[in-house]
């Protein structure tokens, strides 16, 4: 039973990235942390304690930092909605926490499993950050970090250089990728190109189950954001593909070892994911970048998620 530990902003994509891990029958998840970033903190708590409550699952959600390290929160409920979840009224509030604060417990179960723990984040990287500040020897006890966020290759989409889980806090980023943490960085290029549905494909996910269902009309509001602003054919799902990543490494079929630096301080290109396709500064390797993935590995994990 491989052991997880997952930090998360709770929106629509990331609520289907946990059902994926929350059904997966090998996975025991040890923790759900919550950031603030699509959402506010406390709507992203209740996202995803009422996610697992849809699983039927008892895993225990705790409350990290409610802003970036040194920034305001600019949150993207333009794009999920203004619950995160597509604005479909689902009841998302009432639902208490675990007792305790997501980054002491990102620093406890990465202490009390040494070596054992994959860290899968879904968002800004703000409580990782400042767990690996408190105790810096936390990078060298996970086996491997899994990080939705940055760009391999090609535009952003939320300003042209960035993606939005290190634009909202590329401090955070920064701290996170010049640590020792052994990365797997899942950018939004590979969603953009492996993990777009249209409507049709949409519709298949849908009529499997109830579970399906959910999943896919909790992205009404993140469907017209990615056809309308990104001319996507329907809608993405980032968090997804990288925890398909994460559970099944087959489904990353191009990686490569690469240096990747943060920009924290143009307006311009904030939160850029500079990679180092071609050893130009001679700096080491600090993740593994996932360049092209299968979508049909991909899809059977998801299905399979669904189906359970």
């Amino acid at each position: 039973m491989r052991r997880f530990l997952i930090d998360t902003d709770t929106a629509s994509d990331d609520a289907v990235a946990l059902v994926m891990a929350l059904n997966h029958p090998d996975v025991r998840i040890e923790a759900i942390t919550v950031v603030a970033g699509n959402v506010s903190l406390k709507q992203g708590v209740q996202n995803a304690l009422y996610t697992v409550e849809r699983c039927g699952k008892q895993v225990p959600v705790y409350e990290g930092l409610e802003k970036p390290l040194l920034r305001p929160l600019e949150t993207a409920q333009y794009v999920h909605g203004q619950d995160g979840m597509g604005d479909i009224g689902l009841p998302l509030s009432g639902r208490r926490p675990a007792d305790g604060h997501a980054v002491n417990v990102i620093i406890d179960t990465i202490r009390r499993f040494v070596g054992e723990i994959t860290l899968v984040t879904l968002g800004p990287l703000t409580n990782v950050a400042v767990a690996l500040l408190r105790d810096p020897s936390t990078a060298s006890k996970v086996e491997k970090c899994v990080i939705m966020g940055g760009i391999g290759f090609g535009h952003g989409n939320v300003v042209l250089a960035a993606e939005y889980n290190v634009w909202v806090d590329p401090e955070a980023a920064k701290i996170v990728f010049e640590s020792d943490l052994p990365i797997v960085m899942v950018g939004w290029d590979v969603s953009q190109r492996f993990a777009t549905f249209n409507d049709e494909e949409a519709e298949k996910i849908r009529s499997v189950s109830p579970l399906g269902q959910f999943c896919v009309d909790i992205q009404r509001c993140l469907r017209e954001f990615g056809m309308n602003e990104l001319k996507l054919v329907g809608f993405d799902l980032p968090d997804p593909i990288a925890m398909a990543v994460a559970l099944d490494p087959k489904v990353a079929t191009v990686t490569k070892r690469l240096h990747v630096a943060v920009e924290t301080r143009s307006e311009l290109t904030r939160g850029a994911t500079v990679v180092d396709h071609l050893g130009i500064t001679g700096q080491e390797p600090n993740a593994e970048v996932v360049l092209e993935a299968s979508r049909e590995r991909f899809l059977r994990v998801l299905y399979d998620a669904v189906r359970s």
